[in-house]
């Protein structure tokens, strides 16, 4: 799925068909956006590293910027809280790289939820959604009332993108769901795909101030990153650091009023750590009707009529679940021959 794609609904009686907006206007030139929160957290991510032993990691804290985003859709809490384990553990992979454009989580399995979906930019606009089926979930909700992640998504694959534009090749990964949790899932992809010693702790929840998302993610650096000890004291301090991560609580992921610095010298103070310079993060749905009325424009007048609804074609996007309305006569389609 492409940076500047947008997943959207097209509202056609009994028929539900799932496009991809290809306009590449930039979102601050776009007068035809929806009235979505402009919300930005400068301080969403604080990478950090640990001088003199071969570890580095990523803090992340979504603050509102958890509840704006998941409060688009009214999903159960268990499917909520797995959308916004999505969004921290994208946020805090993607602002790992060196990239122009987008990189992606897309989780899609046989269980309840057929399609998990986040997104992160390089310059740190994030989004994501879930669809579930209905009836799967009202069946493992009646029997496990606080359900795993691999009870949400079942058996399917777990994908992860870097997307730089329509120019380039795509960089992908591919791997079976394997684990209970989400955090599982990401540890057997890098275990398997990428030979990486990591650490992940992912945690959502809602709170009084409404639902809050974070991640925690510790990785090894390779011998040749920059750090030069002893094999067996770089594995000492490795196992220190992976031991002291785990004892990070969701209480404290999720604490607005605990500075990340703060976090980070209550984990690694005895290892000793510094923080670099924090990342932004911002509400990242980038949809538009001048996106969508571009879409519309490519199908055949015949296509156009068949989407009609009640004398409007309504398509929806899947990230922000807003609705833009389309009167028939204000797209005109293209024929086969293009014109």
């Amino acid at each position: 799925m492409r940076d500047n794609d947008a997943p959207v609904t097209v509202a056609c009686g009994h028929r539900r068909a799932y496009l991809c907006a290809m306009i590449d206007t930039p979102a601050f030139l776009d007068s035809f956006r929806p009235h979505v929160p402009d919300l930005v957290v400068p301080g969403g991510v604080t990478p950090f590293f640990l001088p003199g032993r071969p570890v580095r990691g990523r803090l992340v804290r979504l603050g509102r910027l958890a509840d704006a985003l998941l409060t688009r859709h009214d999903n159960h809490d268990a499917v909520t809280a797995l959308t916004g384990q999505a969004l921290a553990l994208v946020a805090a992979l993607a602002t790992a790289l060196k990239f122009r454009g987008s990189f992606s989580l897309q989780a899609k399995g046989n269980g309840p939820v057929t399609m998990l979906l986040a997104d992160c930019t390089d310059t740190g606009a994030i989004r994501g959604y879930a669809q579930c089926n209905a009836e799967r979930l009202a069946a493992l909700l009646a029997t496990t009332p606080e359900p795993s992640a691999a009870e949400l998504l079942g058996q399917g694959y777990l994908a992860f993108t870097v997307d730089q534009g329509p120019d380039t090749e795509r960089h992908q990964g591919i791997v079976t769901i394997t684990g209970d949790s989400l955090a599982g899932m990401a540890l057997h992809y890098f275990e398997t795909s990428e030979q990486l010693r990591c650490s992940i702790r992912l945690a959502c929840a809602r709170t009084e101030a409404g639902w809050r998302a974070g991640a925690l993610i510790v990785e090894r650096i390779a011998a040749d990153g920059g750090v030069d000890l002893p094999g067996e004291d770089a594995a000492e301090s490795w196992n220190a650091a992976e031991i002291l991560a785990g004892t990070l609580s969701d209480a404290e992921l999720l604490d607005d009023g605990l500075a990340p610095e703060d976090l980070l010298y209550r984990l690694f103070h005895t290892e000793g750590v510094a923080a670099d310079l924090p990342r932004v993060l911002a509400y990242g749905c980038r949809c538009s009707r001048q996106r969508l009325s571009g879409i519309l424009e490519s199908f055949p007048p015949a296509d156009l009529d068949d989407m009609v609804v009640d004398g409007e074609i309504v398509m929806t996007c899947e990230f922000c679940n807003v609705d833009f309305r389309f009167a028939r006569d204000e797209v005109h389609g293209q024929n086969e021959d293009g014109a």
